[in-house]
């Protein structure tokens, strides 16, 4: 297990956890939670061993395989499925072992290699691979192709089934979904409800949580707590703490409150006066209950825009092409004020193409797209992060947006994203930072704002939740449940999807469609569809795999023969030695009794004395022959392997 004992990290002068004591057992799979800057991805690195506590104990069991996520991956030409293969180190190592075995020509070598190859599982190690790349949103020859042909955003994807290519006892995902859409997140979910090992996981969507763990260890005020359940169990049970929390610190108050009258009355008084001194140090010593904290830092609503013309937006018989390439086809689409509308598809079936179109970022290759007098467009995409100005703060984006806008009043718009003064405690971001160091979490939150400032009334948000943590999404989930405008929306939370869209259009073969269902009724859709694909291709992944399989089969029966042959003639001789090893111990045992009898000397007959004498010395040296030699048949044996 893994054993956190009166543990403390910090980072510089700010201490990130303290006093933290706690054990976490195998197969658990624990979510881990709290607000930005509180050191969920330094103890992440101290899991690793890149960072290391400045008091107490972390224990770790020496032998476990730690898999994670890497952060950056290197333009390399290898193809694709031969970077996922990295991922298991003991692979690796075993085929390269088997190269030099075979090159050196060594037998056997190359059967022991062989038989660990078939215990871990290496001949259906590419097909598994392959299952992993396709799970991830990897189609057609995309395995094959080389790292470096691959965007960030894929080479992302490539890093996490990577680490899932691991065969490790823990398994450290930090924000694993950002980068995935949602049917990616959905096969995710399954994947990792089925691993077997521990499973540390950071996320800030809570449905990917409530599907996935087993517990919650939440960071708050430089503590780590751990719950049990999902994240809806974890909000309640801390909900019902800090009530209890609170409760007691307004009990405390009323106690503290009453002793300091009693002191301030009586202490001048010489008759209360060892009274009053004695309930002074009754609060000196009394240990102080915090008041329950939960303000979150974001608070923002929707500012009210221009009216809004009826339809918003509408697309007649549209299509779009790349090059060659029909991706959208016969695209029939009326936007109407006050409308929310989710789109749901597969990776690639084109839902960012359409939010495109629709922002008017591509070109129709046929068709009409017309928009109403009025219309006010917010598209909010990841890459749009891009265009923020690295060396100009949230408050000059802002100035540089709306001019005529007094200073005072951004400022308090900017306070509710959580950028504030110039000099802030806690984790809030500084509005007069320069924007160019902040991370993926702040810039969104600041692309949100500006788009949101220029009053939209028809919002196209694509991925939106991306980088944000928990608090930042109910707070921007109960903003759009208040706008009143229209909104298109593509994300893989499925929270943000339920709370706030009304209908949900299916994007899929190139063509638009109302979806008649939930998202549960969209996830089995995806089950249904990914079944019949794999049967009319005939699953080439599970055909291997299982070709695979049959041929390890095969292998393991050939070695089994070959064990039992080997050890066949040996066992034969070992029975003959213990049959004959019976006979000779008996008539010696005789023997040596009928030696040591006085009358046999007595008699004075030497020829019988000496065909005595002579047959206990034959059977004395067969008998020692024989049980060297089945000592020796014992000890091979027992080298070889047993079945």
């Amino acid at each position: 297990m893994i054993q956190f004992r009166n543990l403390r990290l910090a980072r510089g002068a700010k201490v990130l956890v303290d006093s933290v004591s706690l054990q976490i057992h195998p197969g658990w799979r624990v979510g881990l939670t709290g607000a930005n800057g509180t050191g969920k991805s330094s103890l992440f690195a101290l899991l690793r061993g890149l960072l290391h506590q400045d008091q107490g104990d972390l224990e770790i069991p020496a032998g476990w395989q730690i898999a994670h996520v890497a952060q950056e991956t290197p333009a390399l030409a290898k193809p694709a499925i031969e970077y996922v293969l990295d991922g298991d180190t003991e692979l690796r190592e075993v085929e390269a072992k088997l190269a030099a075995a075979e090159a050196a020509q060594d037998g056997a070598h190359i059967g022991e290699l062989h038989a660990r190859l078939h215990e871990i599982g290496g001949y259906a190690s590419r097909a598994r691979a392959a299952a992993l790349l396709d799970g991830l949103g990897f189609v057609g020859d995309d395995p094959e192709r080389p790292v470096s042909d691959f965007s960030g955003g894929w080479r992302m994807r490539l890093n996490l089934a990577q680490a899932l290519m691991c065969r490790s006892d823990l398994l450290l995902l930090d924000e694993p979904t950002n980068h995935l859409d949602l049917d990616a997140v959905l096969w995710l979910e399954q994947w990792l409800r089925d691993y077997r090992g521990t499973l540390l996981l950071i996320s800030h969507d809570r449905e990917f949580l409530d599907a996935c763990i087993t517990h919650i260890a939440h960071i708050e005020q430089q503590r780590l707590t751990l719950y049990t359940g999902g994240y809806s169990d974890f909000e309640r049970q801390r909900a019902e703490r800090l009530a209890q929390q609170q409760a007691m610190f307004e009990k405390q108050q009323r106690e503290v409150a009453h002793i300091e009258n009693y002191i301030r009355r009586f202490r001048a008084q010489a008759t209360k006066a060892r009274q009053a001194q004695s309930r002074i140090k009754a609060l000196e010593r009394m240990e102080r209950i915090a008041a329950a904290h939960i303000d979150t830092p974001f608070a923002f609503t929707f500012r009210e825009g221009p009216a809004a013309p009826d339809p918003l937006l509408q697309i007649e018989d549209g299509a779009v092409a790349y090059g060659n390439r029909t991706v959208l086809d016969r695209v029939r689409l009326t936007l109407r004020p006050g409308e929310r509308v989710g789109l749901l598809g597969r990776n690639g079936a084109g839902k960012s193409t359409l939010i495109k179109l629709l922002a008017g970022e591509l070109q129709l290759a046929a068709g009409s797209r017309s928009e109403g007098k009025g219309l006010a467009i917010g598209y909010f995409a990841q890459h749009q992060l891009e265009t923020l100005r690295a060396d100009e703060s949230p408050l000059q984006h802002m100035i540089r947006l709306d001019p005529r806008a007094r200073e005072q009043e951004l400022r308090d718009y900017l306070g509710g994203f959580d950028f504030r003064g110039d000099d802030v405690g806690g984790t809030s971001t500084p509005a007069t930072t320069p924007c160019g160091p902040f991370s993926g979490g702040e810039k969104s939150r600041l692309a949100l704002a500006l788009m949101i400032w220029q009053r939209p009334n028809l919002m196209l948000l694509d991925e939106p939740t991306n980088h944000l943590d928990l608090e930042m999404r109910h707070a921007l989930t109960l903003a759009l449940q208040d706008y009143e405008g229209g909104m298109v929306l593509v994300s893989h939370d499925r929270a943000l999807l339920r709370a706030t869209c009304d209908r949900f259009l299916l994007v899929d073969d190139g063509r638009i469609q109302p979806f008649d269902g939930d998202l549960d009724d969209y996830r089995d859709w995806l089950a249904t569809r990914r079944a019949q694909a794999a049967e009319a291709a005939k699953c080439p992944d599970r055909e291997a795999d299982k070709a695979a399989r049959k041929a390890d089969r095969a292998q393991s029966a050939a070695e089994r023969q070959a064990r039992l042959a080997a050890r066949r003639p040996l066992v034969k001789e070992i029975d003959q030695i213990e049959k004959k090893l019976a006979g000779w111990q008996g008539e010696k045992k005789l023997l040596d009794a009928r030696l040591s009898d006085p009358s046999l000397y007595a008699g004075g007959d030497s020829a019988q004395l000496q065909t005595l004498l002579k047959r206990q010395a034959e059977l004395a040296g067969w008998i020692d022959a024989a049980e060297l030699r089945w000592l020796e048949i014992s000890e091979a044996l027992e080298a070889m392997p047993a079945d």
